[in-house]
């Protein structure tokens, strides 16, 4: 045989190969979508009650699991934590040697186990009884040991593992990591938890860039550009050139803001006249502004709109702040 005639057979091999694995990809992630679908729909006064007893809580919430199942575990404590519900992971094994001494009698024990079996949790679940706090299972056999002892037991409905072996959890651990997402927002909501205190535990990273306030980046006190309108225009722009924000607020007797004296006024007034004028002549009035505890996305997309560089930040009327476009850059917001 010829190496033409070859060629065509060694170049469907791969594709063969890749047909084969995007079917299996494929069935492992309609399955895990089955499981999801079918965790939502059975969801009932079980999942309530399990949402009350983590309500109630005064310590933390003590996740745990073995395996697989302590790597979601980790998630959900992690989860758990970052959204206003204290949480902590206690391996199971190391709880039988000291860690036991973790979970409190203020505290509530979360444990993740596919067969409800797992004899790492044994101990665990006993220092529940013995200490008489709440025990919530996540685990897919009503019938198990850890059902059983469980104040709550989250029952996981009985769906095929993505490893077409069956053995490897895929498909359990994916409605773990989900029902716990659940729980976690859940609390959320009920806690009313808001932007501002996520960004208190979130100071860091691309997150804590976009939920910062305008009043943590903006300028006060003697960096505030201001002056009356019946200033002269000189005047005006000499504090204009010293605060170097291209821009000056004008307030009433009263301190409320009423205009604005920018560069672009300059130019557009620009003559002879222009230093004899008042700066209520030239000020444009009604500038547009921003609070104090607007996030500093909004003061961007406010400028960005507005194609100005420069936001007064006022609380009642009155001037409290500037910020430019470069403090938001420098806060990490574009």
């Amino acid at each position: 045989m010829s190496p033409d005639q070859t060629a065509p057979e060694a170049a469907s091999a791969p594709t063969d190969a890749g047909d084969s694995a995007l079917e299996s990809a494929r069935r492992v992630l309609r399955l895990q979508a089955q499981g999801v679908t079918a965790l939502a729909d059975r969801l009932d006064g079980d999942f309530l009650a399990a949402l009350e007893l983590l309500f109630d809580v005064e310590g933390r919430v003590i996740v745990s699991g073995m395996g697989k199942s302590g790597h979601i575990a980790r998630k959900i404590a992690a989860t758990l934590a970052s959204t206003g519900t204290p949480a902590q992971y206690v391996h199971p094994g190391e709880a039988s040697h000291g860690d036991l001494g973790m979970i409190t009698r203020r505290d509530a024990v979360l444990a993740l186990s596919n067969s409800g079996g797992t004899a790492e949790l044994a101990d665990m679940i006993a220092h529940t009884a013995r200490i008489g706090i709440p025990l919530i299972g996540m685990t897919a056999r009503a019938g198990s040991p850890l059902a059983g002892a469980s104040t709550v037991a989250l029952i996981l409905p009985s769906v095929e593992e993505g490893c077409p072996m069956g053995l490897a959890p895929t498909t359990s651990t994916t409605m773990m990591l989900a029902l716990g997402d659940a729980l976690a927002v859940a609390l959320l909501d009920r806690r009313g938890f808001s932007t501002r205190d996520f960004q208190l535990l979130h100071p860091g990273g691309s997150l804590g860039h976009k939920l910062k306030r305008v009043r943590q980046i903006m300028h006060t006190g003697d960096k505030l550009p201001l002056t009356g309108p019946e200033a002269a225009m000189s005047d005006a722009i000499v504090v204009m050139s010293a605060c170097s924000f291209g821009c000056v607020g004008v307030v009433d007797p009263h301190g409320a803001l009423i205009g604005i004296l920018t560069d672009g006024d300059l130019r557009r007034h620009m003559g002879p006249d222009l230093l004899g004028r008042t700066v209520g002549a030239v000020m444009t009035p009604r500038p547009k502004v921003i609070r104090p505890d607007a996030l500093v996305e909004e003061a961007v997309a406010t400028m960005n709109a507005g194609k100005i560089t420069s936001l007064f930040v006022v609380a009642d009327d009155r001037p409290v702040g500037i910020v430019h476009v470069h403090d938001c850059l420098r806060a990490g917001v574009t």
